[in-house]
């Protein structure tokens, strides 16, 4: 009370008796430096100068969400786009703090919605510890390096989030701090861990209500950070803000404006973030921005080829590298995130441990790292589209079926290996594979902003993609020779003729004697 009435501090003194005012002066100056000594501003370059509440600068002060400045934020993509240089930490930072612009947006706007503040601080928390279980290179290590070499195993990183985001708060004894911020622990606890992973119980898919940290009224919370329901939350807002500025990418979509129209509507008996319906345009931007940033920088051609070569090193390296977690016991690369003190210490600098090492088993992992080094990169020899809708698995028969693609006129005097094709298949679309995203947006009009409607793709204009996925079909091959880089596109041409596959755009100068053998190819309108 003392402090929401600053300018009355002479007249309260005044009233008291002389050896009451020293009492009332400290009460009126110690939160106030307490205040000062707590809080917390990061000047970050993306969001201007943003400020946390003490229990996140508790958390951030760890040594596990620490290990965030030393993962990459786009992996491989820093060997080709130079400025792409910002790691998980500062994304997080970011995330966090667009997490608590978000739900105090809705608080502010609609207060008959009963937030409270230990649920702005809870989705801050979950926004801040979203990416905690991200591994080196971030989703070229659970996209490319776990499947390869753990095939069977079903993980991804939001697993590990959640796991890390448990023994960040153990081993660094938050959990009186989390209390004396007026967190009720097991049910807080179980709310964060529910926003970063989803329902804890596997067999919550089949109840009317699946999480336990927050009850059905309070359902639109977990739609801030990670939004299961249609991808449109602020971890996206702050990445495509965040990845443009630093890959010098322009940015069409603004996130302010759509938080300025944001706010929570009843869809059969439940409630759901809503955009006011002039919004709509803006939403299919965002999508359309998620989609270029992954054609132009995330899945780069190049940038594909190196995380690979930086994968097989990993592979290679991985059964020579030990790692110590709990209780000594050692693990590998691969096998670090079943314990969550061995996996804090696996980040992007495993990548030089390799490469600066002398040990003769890390030989071969080595040698592909001095080739990354030296830009000795695995030769791109283009790339294709199916043209059916049928989906194309990754697998090793691809190359063998493109290393027994021998051309059936003026076939090269050279022989190819299967072993050294690569098939990198990359799936583009807009972030829900073939279903269109804002057919699962709800919106809300001007007439009657309590009312949720729906915008069918027709309502809004012609121009906007009828397809909203494609795989691309990369090939590249392990060789330097000149000669032997020739034969092989000629076999990859002659590949995509046989399975009906799009022409590779340099088909008519690489191989200008196999395109006429392809009716469909030429008849294409110039």
């Amino acid at each position: 009370m003392l402090l929401a009435l600053p300018a009355c501090a002479p007249e309260l003194i005044r009233v008291c008796c002389p050896s009451e005012r020293l009492e009332v002066l400290a009460c009126l100056r110690q939160p106030r430096q307490q205040h000062m000594e707590v809080m917390k501003v990061f000047n970050d370059p993306i969001h201007g100068h943003i400020e946390f509440h003490p229990l996140l600068i508790r958390i951030i002060d760890t040594p596990q969400f620490q290990r965030l400045r030393y993962i990459k934020q786009l992996g491989g993509t820093y060997f080709v786009f130079p400025g792409a240089s910002h790691n998980r930490f500062e994304h997080s930072l970011g995330v966090g703090h667009l997490a608590g612009c978000l739900v105090r947006t809705l608080k502010d706007r609609q207060p008959d919605l009963g937030i409270t503040q230990r649920d702005i601080l809870c989705v801050e928390i979950a926004g801040l510890c979203h990416d905690l279980g991200h591994g080196p290179f971030s989703h070229m290590f659970d996209g490319r390096f776990i499947p390869l070499t753990r095939p069977d195993l079903k993980w991804k990183h939001e697993t590990a989030s959640v796991q890390m985001f448990e023994h960040l708060i153990t081993s660094n004894k938050l959990e009186e701090v989390m209390r004396s911020y007026g967190l009720v622990l097991e049910e807080d606890m179980l709310f964060i861990k529910e926003q970063i992973g989803g329902p804890i119980d596997e067999t919550a898919c089949v109840k009317s209500w699946p999480y336990r940290g927050r009850p059905k009224e309070k359902s639109f919370l977990y739609e801030i950070v990670a939004n299961k329901k249609n991808g449109i939350d602020v971890d996206k807002w702050d990445y495509f803000a965040r990845d443009c500025h630093h890959l010098g990418i322009s940015n069409n979509f603004d996130y302010k404006r759509l938080l300025v129209f944001t706010r929570v509507c009843e869809v059969e008996n439940q409630k759901h973030i809503c955009t006011r319906d002039k919004e709509v345009g803006n939403l299919y931007e965002m999508f359309h921005t998620r989609n270029c940033l992954h054609r132009r920088a995330y899945q780069h051609k190049t940038g594909n080829i190196i995380e690979i070569m930086i994968t097989e090193a990993f592979q290679k390296a991985d059964r020579f590298f030990e790692i110590k977690g709990s209780g000594g016991k050692v693990y590998r690369i691969s096998t670090a995130m079943e314990d969550m003190e061995a996996y804090a210490k696996l980040t992007d600098c495993i990548y030089l441990g390799i490469l600066h090492s002398s040990d003769e088993n890390l030989k071969e992992a080595r040698e592909i790292l001095h080739r990354v080094e030296r830009r000795e990169l695995y030769k791109f020899l283009g790339e294709t589209r199916p043209k059916s809708k049928k989906e194309i698995v990754k697998s090793n028969s691809l190359a063998e079926s493109i290393a027994n693609s021998k051309p059936k006129k003026d076939p090269p005097d050279v022989e190819l290996k299967a072993e050294n094709f690569i098939v990198d298949v990359v799936s583009m679309d807009y972030g829900m594979k073939e279903q269109n995203p804002i057919d699962n947006v709800h919106f809300y009009c001007k007439a009657d902003p309590s009312k949720a409607v729906k915008i069918t793709q027709e309502q809004v204009s012609s121009l906007l993609p009828r397809t909203f996925m494609e795989q691309v079909v990369r090939v590249y091959y392990k060789s330097q020779d000149p000669l032997i880089i020739s034969a092989a596109k000629q076999y990859f041409v002659q590949w995509c003729m046989q399975n009906d596959f799009t022409k590779p755009q340099d088909g008519d100068v690489v191989a200008p004697h196999l395109i006429p053998m392809e009716e469909a190819w030429n008849n294409m309108t110039s």
